[in-house]
């Protein structure tokens, strides 16, 4: 995955599982050329649930493409899990997202005539695991979001909030170290956000899944350890979260 990062530092604190220094990204050139970073140094530890605002064309979803493979930064460095991702071509990129990051968008992106379980079994289809091993991953996917009874529904017969369910168990079934959440509630009522927000909360808490949530809403970014507010292509600060306290150790 290319050359290692440094290690942890004297006093025994271990390096974030995510680091971005100076990461800077520009769209198009000469004058029509749009600097969407402008120098943006993050740090995100294993096991933070991280709440990312800011209004539109802050940067912070450049910032989450490039934090999910999905994107590469103009200049700096994106270290994760101590190899500079920075340096990988796209294929690299693509293995390294289908090894360790699982994708919740607002619009659920389900497909409307299949099942809750196969929509589920779908990114283990990708990444060639057998059928019989997809199914059983699936159901327990499925079963950690409460949904296990409804494996044989489809979109269509299911609640929003279902689906977004439906769509967290997709994203989950591959066990990734890390959760990327696009404005997973902005689809849904104030009832059906809170739950969704548990749920997320509930899988960092007790299954170790980073979680990096974009969002707009702060009663949903009150739910996360971390808030880091996005003006201008740079982070403008950092906080403390609502569940900050709720942390061990």
């Amino acid at each position: 995955m290319g050359a290692a990062a440094g290690s942890a530092v004297a006093d025994g604190i271990p390096d974030p599982l995510i680091r971005l220094r100076g990461v800077t990204k520009t769209y198009g050139t000469g004058a029509t050329a749009f600097q969407a970073l402008k120098g943006v140094d993050l740090d995100i530890a294993t096991g933070d649930f991280v709440a990312v605002m800011g209004p539109s064309g802050s940067g912070k979803s450049t910032t989450m493409n490039i934090l999910g493979c999905l994107d590469v930064p103009t200049d700096g460095e994106f270290i994760f899990m101590g190899h500079h991702v920075e340096s990988l071509d796209r294929d690299q990129r693509a293995l390294l997202r289908r090894k360790y990051f699982g994708f919740v968008f607002q619009g659920f992106n389900l497909l409307a005539r299949t099942s809750a379980l196969e929509n589920v079994e779908l990114p283990l289809l990708y990444r060639g695991d057998a059928k019989a091993e997809r199914r059983e991953m699936a159901l327990a996917a499925l079963d950690q979001v409460g949904l296990k009874d409804w494996w044989d529904h489809t979109p269509g017969e299911l609640s929003g909030g279902q689906q977004q369910r439906v769509a967290i168990a997709r994203a989950i079934a591959t066990k990734p170290a890390v959760l990327l959440a696009d404005e997973p509630t902005g689809n849904l009522d104030s009832e059906r956000s809170v739950e969704i927000m548990e749920l997320l909360s509930d899988l960092n808490k007790h299954a170790g899944i980073t979680v990096l949530m974009v969002t707009h809403e702060p009663d949903m970014a009150a739910f996360a350890k971390t808030i880091v507010h996005f003006k201008d292509g740079l982070v403008e600060r950092t906080e403390a979260g609502h569940a900050q306290g709720e942390r061990v150790g």
